[in-house]
C-alpha cells in the first residue's frame, strides 16, 4: 500500500481574473506546468454529526486537523484514491495519505473493515476513526492548474477555480457537480514551498499588489451555509482602483 508524506509552508491568496491573468504572464519565465495540466480534485470531508472538526478548525487553533478522501477525477469503485489525514501545526502543513481502492476506503471509514496491511500512516487514521465517530460531511471539487519552478522543482503554485461542493449524494463516483462557492472569474492561488520563497515570486506578488488570506475552502461553506461568511472580505483586489489595494486581515 503505497505511502505519501508532505510537510510544508502553504499560503493562499484570492484573486479576479485580471489579477490572475498578469500573474500567469509574469510567472512563465519561472514556472512551467505540470504533467497533468487542468485537471479536477474531488474530495469527501468526514466530520463528526455536529461538524467539530470544522467548527474547530475555524477557530483558528494552533493545531487542527481533519480527514478526506481524494481523486484525480471522477472515479468508479475500482479506482485507487487517497484517504489523506491533514494537519497544521503553526503555519507547517503536514500531509499524510494512503493509497487504495475506493470501495476500501469506504469500507475502512464507514463500516470498519480495515486493510490488511500495516503501516505507520494506517495506524494514524485508526486512531483518527477511533477518536471520531466520523461520517461523510462535505463534498468538494475544484478544477486545479499546477506550476512548479524551473530552477527549483520543489517550490509549486497551484491554482484552483470553480469551487464547488454539496451536502447530498456524497459519493466520489456520484459525479463532480455542486454549488459554486467564488464567482466563476475568480481564482484561488496557494504556494507550497518547503523553506524560504524564492525572492522573484515576492517581487512579482508585490508587483501585482497580491497579499495572502486566510481562506479555508471546507470552512467558507460551512460558514456560508449559516450566513456567516462575507466574500466582499476576501475580494482583496480592487481592479477598478489598484492603488489603494492592502491586505485584509480576515477573522
Amino acid at each position: 500500500m503505497p505511502q505519501t508524506v508532505f510537510n510544508r509552508y502553504e499560503k493562499k491568496y484570492l484573486m479576479p481574473a485580471p489579477v490572475y491573468h498578469s500573474l500567469r504572464e509574469k510567472l512563465a519565465p519561472y514556472m512551467q506546468e505540470d504533467a497533468y495540466g487542468l485537471h479536477t480534485i474531488c474530495n469527501i470531508y468526514y466530520d463528526t454529526p455536529d461538524s467539530a472538526l470544522i467548527r474547530r478548525s475555524i477557530e483558528k487553533p494552533a493545531y487542527k486537523e481533519k480527514l478526506r478522501l481524494r481523486s484525480y477525477g471522477i472515479p468508479d469503485l475500482d479506482t485507487k484514491v487517497f484517504l489523506e489525514i491533514k494537519k497544521k501545526y503553526h503555519k507547517i502543513v503536514n500531509k499524510r495519505r494512503i493509497q487504495l481502492s475506493l470501495s476500501e476506503a469506504y469500507k475502512y471509514v464507514e463500516q470498519g473493515i480495515r486493510p490488511q496491511e500495516k503501516n505507520q500512516i494506517l495506524q494514524e487514521i485508526d486512531f483518527f476513526l477511533f477518536r471520531y465517530p466520523l461520517s461523510r460531511s462535505l463534498y468538494l471539487a475544484y478544477d486545479r492548474l499546477a506550476l512548479y519552478g524551473k530552477e527549483d522543482v520543489g517550490f509549486r503554485v497551484t491554482f484552483d477555480m470553480n469551487i464547488r461542493s454539496r451536502r447530498t449524494r456524497m459519493g466520489l463516483e456520484e459525479g463532480d457537480h455542486g454549488a459554486l462557492l467564488l464567482p466563476e472569474d475568480y481564482y484561488l492561488m496557494e504556494t507550497k514551498v518547503m523553506g524560504t520563497t524564492p525572492l522573484w515570486f515576492s517581487r512579482i506578488l508585490s508587483e501585482l499588489s497580491v497579499y495572502p488570506v486566510s481562506f479555508s475552502k471546507y470552512g467558507n461553506i460551512y460558514k456560508n451555509e449559516r450566513d456567516a461568511w462575507n466574500l466582499e472580505q476576501f475580494m482583496v483586489h480592487r481592479t477598478e482602483n489598484r492603488n489603494e489595494i492592502r491586505r485584509i486581515n480576515v477573522c
